[in-house]
Order: C-alpha cells, then structure tokens, then sequence
C-alpha cells in the first residue's frame, strides 16, 4: 500500500506511505489520495482529516522518476481538466497529486515534518491548516526542472501569504524553514521536529467537540469554492504545456542522478 488510514474517533488520518521516494507521489498513488479524500467526505462518522507522510517526511512532491517514464505522462494525460468543469465542490476531479480538484466540506489539516515540496507544497497547501515541526522545509523545488505547478500551487498560496511571498517562493524556488513559513503564513502552528502530528491531532480532536453544520457552513464561506476556483485551476492546467516541453527532459535529468537531496547546484 503507498497510503496508509486510520481512524482515531472521528478524525480521519491519512498518511502517504512511500519513504523510500520521501513520499512522493507516483501515478498509483495519487488516485488513492483522490479516493481517501472523497471517502472522508462521504463518512458520516468522521468530522475531521488528517493528511501526512510516513517517516521524516511530509511529501517530496511528484515522482520524478515515474515522470520521466510513461506511466507519468499518461497519468498527466488522464487528468486533463474537462472543458465544462465549474466546481470543485459538485464536480470532483482527480489532480496530478491526487486531491488537489476536490473540496470537502470538512476541514483537512496536514502535518508536515522534513520537506514538503514542489507537488508536496501544494498537497500541503489544499489542506485547511498546516501544523509543522521545526526542521520542516518548504519550497518549489520543481523549478530546478522545469515542472510547472498544476495542483493549485498558484492559486492557493498567494491567497495563504499573499502576492509578493508566495512570488518569493514560486520564482526562486528557494527552500523555506519552519519559522520563516510560520512568518509567511503557510505554517499555522510550528510544534518541536516529531510532534506535527500529535499537534494535528488534538487540534482536529477540539475540531470535533463543535457543531459540525455550523462549523462546515463557515468554513466553506471561507475558502475559494465555486466557478472561480475552477476558472483558477483551469487557468494554471495551461502551464502543463511546460512540462511537456522542459519538464519530462528535467525529470529525466533527476532521475539521472542530478539536485538530489534539494541541491540546487547540480541541475
């Protein structure tokens, strides 16, 4: 299995489970995710989701490996964005990473230790809130490789720190600490390195003592929902047209041993 769930009382946890990759996430992965997430929404016993990563990681974006292959590319070509799509809410659709085109009408909160990045940073973007332990790293790192975000990296993260900080990270690619993102905003809650999960946890646990329609009304009056996230989502797709032109020969370049470990000197 590359996912793992658990059920703790009402608080759903999924945990991508492929630490030998940092948990990225390969073609069979991600329709997985898809799948847990819609079976959280439609669980009338659990109120609250957990999303997290085995190990010491949180997720290190897409398999690059697998993405070099054409496992990778026929996946991205399954989750072409149809050109009626309107809402992420009514219209569930797989994304490259898995959820990133569903919204739930219950909050996901994601626990992030070790690095979270490039598809990661975006899977831990479409969570609700992220609680982080203080080694976590942050950052676009795809852009050493010339993968576009096409998760809702540019939709979501100026609207979680604003323009000008979310422009820092996803032009520079540039890795971002705990406390930096905490600044930022992207981290809610910085906890010790291990802890992130506990934290989420009890969190999600206090989540669960409140009354869920009134809790479930606010927080989808909070977030972008509706024809304009669909706009938004279909909007970033085009860049997919990068990949196709620098991404797969980038992939190939790490796939090949190259900017392992975040490096951005051998690229």
């Amino acid at each position: 299995m590359s996912i793992g769930i658990e059920t703790r009382g009402r608080v759903r946890i999924v945990t991508i489970d492929r630490p030998q990759a940092r948990n990225a996430v390969d073609p069979a992965t991600a329709p997985k995710l898809f799948e847990a997430f819609q079976d959280v929404e439609d669980d009338d016993a659990v109120d609250v989701a957990i999303l997290t990563g085995a190990g010491a990681h949180f997720c290190a974006g897409f398999d690059l490996k697998a993405a070099a292959e054409d496992d990778g590319a026929a996946w991205i070509a399954a989750v072409e964005i149809p050109p009626d799509w309107s809402d992420a809410r009514t219209q569930p659709l797989p994304g490259p990473m898995g959820p990133s085109r569903l919204v739930l009408s219950k909050p996901v909160i994601a626990a992030v230790e070790g690095y979270a990045v490039a598809g990661g940073l975006e899977l831990a973007a479409w969570c609700d809130m992220r609680v982080v332990g203080g080694a976590a790293t942050f950052g676009v790192f795809c852009r050493r490789w010339g993968v576009p975000l096409i998760d809702g990296g540019t939709v979501r993260l100026p609207r979680i720190m604003g323009q000008g900080r979310a422009n820092d990270m996803i032009l520079t690619g540039r890795p971002v600490g705990a406390e930096e993102a905490l600044r930022f905003g992207l981290a809610d809650r910085v906890v010790p390195e291990g802890a992130a999960l506990d934290a989420a946890l009890e969190i999600a646990e206090g989540m669960c003592r409140f009354p869920q329609a009134c809790l479930r009304a606010d927080h989808l009056s909070a977030r972008l929902s509706g024809p304009g996230l669909a706009a938004a989502l279909r909007r970033e797709w085009d860049s997919v047209s990068a990949f196709e032109a620098e991404g797969m020969t980038g992939a190939a370049r790490f796939a090949g041993g190259h900017g392992r470990g975040g490096g951005f000197d051998d690229i």
